[in-house]
């Protein structure tokens, strides 16, 4: 396994800075190292060393004081935001921000749940995998509806390159041919158990502009020669993922890119290291580095590079941007249209239905597939809006039977009972609903005036809130999600909605904020995520979306920073950065 160079202090000039190593810096440091860049990566967190550091992997519940939960005052004290995201347990815990150290505030009358993972790899250790293209009905709706500003690229425009990410990553999936949901270069699918083969059958009859597919994930169903000479193996459906996986099954920066970068001998890493502020000569127009805290003694440094590479989330990016002031940009760097801040947007995860299935008794399964059953976007165009809303959403779901968990909350003693705790129950069917968040100015985040972090960094602060179209669009998603059960034979099926207990940030698809566009007076970055005030400043993550579509977010966050860091490459060998 490649070696990795750490640094602290440092006065050299690098060929390239990359905030943030999860899934956008971790493809950026690859592509610029194997270009033959000299690549410095920033990380605010600690080191997590691929296999050595995931210590709790392998571990069963009884091994954990709790049975994995974690103890209520500590959750309470440290965790309070972060064990609302269903990754979180005792087993998973250090892998996720301190919600004491990392402070921030929302707006009167509303919440936002801000998910953090602080550390080499950042959330590509904890992420759940699902890896979909965008279609050109994603990149088209704002201009089709008229909600929010046009994208600058097409489909067309990243199809080589969703290519390119997945072949590296490897994707697991189905062929299925949709308009909505392009195919990728696919790996085996997962399978489906019999009762989703069996509604599988029935709705396409029933619903046959409802398809319903294996849902695609990143991980190794069978890898290729070019993924075990990465070092990584084939998923063995353990299902606990967010552990740490040493097989390097699940694509992840610690298992895939960040290797590869270090192969090159180009990469070094700079980790511990909070990033304050850019630093900005105002006669050059160009960014000349970072100015960092340190994480653990508070001491200051500053890096040097002749490109920056911001991969440090929607919102970590969007607070070094805002924290970012000069004579020229007073309101936050590269913010001259002054949209910097605003249009965030999460997933729309509040509806859902289930019920249960009859004929299976005989049926079992075996292992725990990382995916399920997913049914994608059916409302992807303005002809087929539901009633009072517009855009879409698609409902993700799985198949199982009821074991001794539910059993348990039965009433009982004795023999009897406890041979019934391991008999399977009734086989249950479940959809959850994915749906978009418009783009909106007035969900946005800014600098706290008064309020900061121990590293002295103001706070964000953040207002963001479901509107009535998001509201409206769960509305329609539980009713049908209800009714495609019904038709489909289920029993007992029940619907929900959910916007009213759950905050956004939940689905930890944030993203908007230093929106691309083609005008520079309503978007920060251009086409190739490039700012548009200052050509060697790039901006790769969630924060650079016009709209959130429907799809998990995460394969166009990697699409998006492999393009640019050719762009940047091919801009850098013409001199023009």
């Amino acid at each position: 396994m490649a070696q990795y160079r750490y640094i602290n202090d440092t006065k050299e000039t690098f060929d390239v800075m990359v905030v943030g190593s999860g899934l956008s810096g971790g493809w950026a440091a690859k592509e610029f190292c194997e270009r033959g860049f000299k690549t410095l990566l920033i990380e605010r967190g600690r080191v997590v060393e691929h296999r050595k550091d995931y210590v709790s992997e392998g571990k069963g519940p009884w091994q954990f004081p709790n049975r994995t939960k974690v103890d209520n005052l500590l959750a309470e004290q440290q965790y309070k935001v972060q064990r609302k995201c269903y990754a979180f347990t005792d087993a998973t815990k250090h892998f996720f921000g301190n919600d004491r150290d990392l402070p921030y505030s929302t707006a009167e009358g509303t919440g936002f749940d801000w998910i953090r993972a602080n550390q080499l790899g950042g959330k590509s250790l904890l992420w759940h995998r699902q890896s979909y293209r965008w279609s050109d009905y994603d990149f088209n709706a704002n201009k089709a509806d008229g909600h929010g500003i046009d994208w600058p690229v097409r489909y067309n425009d990243l199809q080589s390159w969703y290519s390119h990410v997945e072949k590296h990553a490897g994707i697991s999936g189905h062929h299925d041919n949709l308009p909505q949901l392009p195919d990728s270069e696919f790996l085996p699918p997962f399978e489906m158990n019999s009762p989703e083969k069996m509604l599988q059958q029935k709705l396409a009859s029933l619903y046959p502009d409802r398809p319903m597919v294996m849902g695609r994930c990143a991980h190794l169903t069978e890898p290729t020669q070019y993924h075990i000479e990465q070092g990584r193996m084939r998923c063995m459906a353990r299902d606990e993922c967010q552990k740490g996986c040493s097989f390097g099954a699940y694509f992840s920066s610690q298992s895939s890119t960040l290797p590869a970068a270090a192969k090159t001998g180009n990469l070094h890493i700079a980790p511990n290291s909070v990033v304050d502020s850019l630093i900005y000569d105002e006669q050059t127009n160009r960014v000349r580095g970072v100015r960092v805290i340190d994480n653990d003694d508070l001491s200051t440094r500053e890096y040097f590079a002749n490109v920056v590479f911001l991969c440090a989330s929607t919102l970590g990016s969007t607070q070094v941007l805002l924290n970012s002031t000069s004579k020229s940009f007073p309101k936050g760097l590269a913010n001259s249209s002054g949209v910097l801040g605003h249009y965030l947007m999460d997933h729309n995860y509040n509806a859902g239905a289930q019920g249960t299935v009859d004929g299976f008794d005989n049926e079992f399964y075996s292992g725990r597939r990382p995916t399920g059953p997913y049914i994608p976007n059916f409302r992807y165009e303005p002809s087929r809006y539901g009633k009072g809303f517009v855009r879409g959403y698609a409902l993700a779901g799985a198949a199982g039977r009821e074991d001794w968990r539910y059993n348990s909350q039965n009433p009982g003693i004795g023999a009897d009972y406890k041979a019934s705790l391991i008999k399977p129950g009734n086989w249950f069917f479940r959809l959850y609903a994915q749906g978009e968040m418009l783009p909106r100015f007035e969900n946005q985040v800014s600098l706290h005036p008064t309020k900061k972090d121990k590293w002295g960094i103001p706070q964000l602060h953040i207002n963001c809130t479901w509107s009535e179209n998001e509201r409206l669009m769960m509305d329609d998603a539980a009713e049908q999600a209800g009714k495609m059960l019904s038709d489909a034979g289920l029993k007992d099926v029940e619907s929900w909605t959910s916007y009213d207990r759950n905050n956004p940030g939940l689905a930890i698809h944030e993203v908007g904020t230093a929106r691309m566009g083609k005008d520079p007076k309503q978007s920060v970055l251009n086409g190739y995520n490039q700012s548009h005030d200052i050509p060697n400043l790039f901006v790769t993550d969630g924060s650079a979306f016009c709209s959130s579509a429907v799809v998990n977010p995460s394969l166009t966050f990697m699409a998006f920073t492999a393009r640019a860091a050719a762009y940047c490459a091919n801009e850098m060998k013409n001199k023009r950065i």
